[in-house]
């Protein structure tokens, strides 16, 4: 699988950096690297694959300059690539997030996770702010959905805060494998990994959904996750900013859902939905 690197610079950066990664997303780019001057962002190269990136928002927009170039990235290089950018993450003292090659975290959730080209190191603003509500919830014996799994990383707190299975589900073949692979590497038992999008669901039913993903994807198929949901279950949704999050919101009411809490960082949202 061959992917593309796509290395921005944005001016200004913020919150240019941020507006260019959430349209980016849309697009369907996977994962994203902060550089100094703006962003390098990855995707699939597909012989179907058209982008008009002088269509953006951020691009047209008169306050703010954006410029790039791109260049082929096989698979077996990636490795190099992240290395160089990952450094150990810690939140609130209770959960780290390192590659094999650090040294164990002192806390007690200390999960060791190699992205490759998988979105979810704990480093972009959602994958952080899932993990801290995560740790916030009691997911002891409980039935886990992880949709849109990316790196695996959600779906192994998840078994390691109590969960007794926990489904993690991703459309990109190369994110089914690398999850499979950090599942592994943190010695979980109870993750059944599972190629597909929402159509997969059909007949199962979760206490707790996890879905990061994006804005259009979560509003298209929350009826979906609504339906795969327990009477009493919750939902946890992200990947989109603050100011869609009554875009969000009305979703989830039009599916029973109530809007219990929320965290924020750098004007992304983690919000969490009860039925």
């Amino acid at each position: 699988m061959v992917y593309l690197e796509y290395d921005f610079t944005v001016t200004p950066s913020e919150p240019g950096r941020d507006v260019l990664v959430a349209e980016l997303a849309e697009l369907g780019f996977e994962s994203f690297v902060e550089t100094e001057e703006g962003v390098k962002a990855y995707i699939q190269k597909v012989p179907e694959l058209s982008l008009d990136l002088k269509a953006l928002f951020i691009v047209e927009h008169n306050a703010f300059q954006v410029n790039w170039k791109s260049k082929e990235i096989p698979p077996q290089n990636w490795n190099a690539t992240w290395e160089a950018d990952f450094h150990p993450i810690h939140i609130d003292g209770r959960c780290g997030v390192r590659a094999p090659f650090h040294e164990p975290l002192k806390v007690p959730y200390d999960l060791v996770i190699a992205p490759k080209m998988s979105f979810g190191t704990g480093h972009h603003e959602t994958t952080h702010l899932m993990l801290q509500m995560l740790l916030d919830e009691d997911l002891e014996d409980q039935y886990v959905l992880d949709m849109g799994t990316g790196t695996g990383v959600l779906a192994i707190l998840a078994e390691k805060k109590g969960a007794q299975l926990i489904w993690a589900v991703d459309i990109d073949e190369w994110s089914v494998a690398n999850a499979q692979e950090n599942i592994d590497r943190n010695l979980c038992k109870k993750i059944q990994v599972v190629k597909g999008d929402a159509a997969v669901l059909e007949g199962e039913k979760f206490d707790c959904i996890i879905a990061n993903i994006n804005r259009n994807i979560l509003v298209e198929d929350l009826p979906k996750y609504r339906k795969v949901l327990k009477d009493d279950g919750c939902i946890f949704l992200s990947g989109f900013y603050e100011s869609d999050l009554g875009v969000i919101s009305a979703a989830c009411m039009a599916s029973n859902l109530q809007l219990e809490k929320k965290h924020l960082k750098n004007q992304w949202v983690a919000a969490k939905y009860v039925s």
